[in-house]
C-alpha cells in the first residue's frame, strides 16, 4: 500500500481524483447512514465530498492521506496533528474510511498502521479518535488495533455520542 497526501490544485480537487473520492465516500454508504454526514448516504455527490474535504483543508493542522494498492485507491485518513482542546497533547485519526468492497481484506488495519507509524516519527506517543457510539464495527475494529476507551462525549462536529479511543504508540 502507498500514502500519498492530498494537496488541492489552486483549492481545489481534479476532476478525476474527485470522481474516486466520491467513490470512496459513496461505497461506505452504511456508515453514512450511521454518521449523518450526508443528506443521502445512498446518494453522496462529487460536490459534497469537495466540500467536506475543502472543510478539512481550513485546518493546517489537517492531513489527508490517500491510500492505493496497485494504483488503485482503497481507501484515506485524515489525521489531525493538533486537537483544538489545548489540553489535549494527542494527534487525532478523524476519519479511516477503505473502499467497502475492499474491507476485510486489511487495508485498514494496514493504512491505521502507517498512520501510527507517521505520528510515532514525528515523536508523538499516543494517538487518539472518536467512534460513534451507534457504530459497533468501528469500536470492535479500533479495540482489535489496541486502542482502548478514555471516555464518552458527544462529538465537537455535530453532537453524536461517542467513545474517545486512545493507543499508545510504541
Amino acid at each position: 500500500m502507498l500514502l500519498e497526501p492530498l494537496v488541492p490544485v489552486d483549492g481545489a480537487l481534479p476532476g478525476e481524483l474527485l470522481t474516486e473520492l466520491t467513490a470512496l465516500y459513496a461505497s461506505n454508504h452504511e456508515f453514512y447512514a450511521l454518521s449523518g454526514d450526508f443528506p443521502d448516504p445512498d446518494d453522496i455527490r462529487p460536490e459534497q465530498v469537495a466540500t467536506a474535504l475543502a472543510d478539512e483543508f481550513v485546518n493546517p493542522d489537517v492531513e489527508v492521506l490517500l491510500a492505493r494498492s496497485a494504483g488503485r485507491l482503497v481507501g484515506m485518513a485524515i489525521t489531525l496533528a493538533h486537537h483544538p482542546d489545548p489540553a489535549d497533547p494527542d494527534p487525532w485519526i478523524g476519519l479511516l474510511l477503505v473502499d467497502a468492497s475492499e474491507q476485510r481484506k486489511g487495508y485498514g488495519r494496514e493504512l491505521a498502521t502507517h498512520v501510527e507509524e507517521r505520528f510515532h516519527k514525528a515523536g508523538r506517543h499516543a494517538v487518539r479518535l472518536a467512534a460513534l457510539d451507534n457504530n459497533p464495527k468501528a469500536l470492535a475494529f479500533w479495540t482489535a488495533l489496541g486502542y482502548e476507551a478514555i471516555r464518552h462525549r458527544k462529538d465537537r462536529q455535530l453532537g453524536r455520542p461517542c467513545a474517545v479511543l486512545r493507543k499508545v504508540l510504541r
